[in-house]
């Protein structure tokens, strides 16, 4: 397995800028889809507005938002094995922190079946509320990531 490790090694750094542009495409569609859902409160349901939305919002959740989850989640533990930093503490506190944003992940992709079927029953305001989650998210895993804290 070390031998696995070791050659992995010599492609560490294409592997953290790969991690590293997939976790900006998942941020990226994190933030932008609970603002997509904000206006798509506004519309009447049926109508072409709701429609045109419900495109928007199946194609960057399935084009974008998934694709770099699946990619963010098999890079960064590969990252973290190649480099023996799954011991330290800021990581694990930073791995904690991206189990919550894929379950906010998970959640958001529950209000896109509901809009899409035409049963939200939640508000703007909440989805408002909601958008600021992932960039405080964010936040704190980048700084984990830069500054490693606790080491």
């Amino acid at each position: 397995m070390n031998s696995v490790r070791d050659a992995l090694a010599g492609y560490s750094d294409w592997i953290k800028a790969f991690h590293v542009i997939f976790v900006i495409t998942w941020m990226a569609g994190m933030l932008y889809l609970p603002r997509l859902f904000v206006y798509h409160t506004q519309t009447k349901p049926g109508s072409e507005g709701s429609e045109r939305f419900k495109v928007m919002e199946r194609k960057l959740l399935r084009g974008i938002i998934n694709p770099s989850m699946i990619a963010v989640w098999i890079l960064g533990p590969l990252l973290a094995w190649i480099t023996g930093a799954y011991m330290d503490i800021w990581l694990q506190i930073k791995f904690a922190l991206v189990i919550v944003l894929s379950g906010i992940h998970g959640f958001l992709a529950r209000c896109w079946k509901d809009f899409a079927a035409d049963r939200n029953t939640r508000s703007e305001r909440f989805y408002r509320v909601l958008n600021e989650i992932p960039a405080v998210l964010m936040i704190a895993i980048v700084i984990l990531a830069v500054v490693k804290p606790f080491s």
